[in-house]
């Protein structure tokens, strides 16, 4: 017995749609990433007494949850 020969097969199928659904997903982040780089472009400026170090309530929640 010979097997009928189709060139879509089911693994060639699933390999496509897996491929198109990643291609989309790259391609749906794309915009974001552009976003990001202009944001970041113009950075802050350097504080007045120098250093860098700003506490910031970021900063502050991180200590108060290593206080044992």
């Amino acid at each position: 017995m010979t097997k009928p020969t189709n060139p879509l097969s089911r693994r060639t199928l699933f390999a496509g749609a897996g491929t198109a659904g990643a291609l989309a997903a790259a391609a749906s982040l794309l915009p974001a990433v552009r976003a990001t780089e202009q944001a970041q472009a113009t950075p802050k400026p350097a504080p007045a007494n120098g250093g860098g170090y700003a506490l910031s309530e970021h900063i502050k929640q991180y200590y108060k949850t290593t206080r044992i």
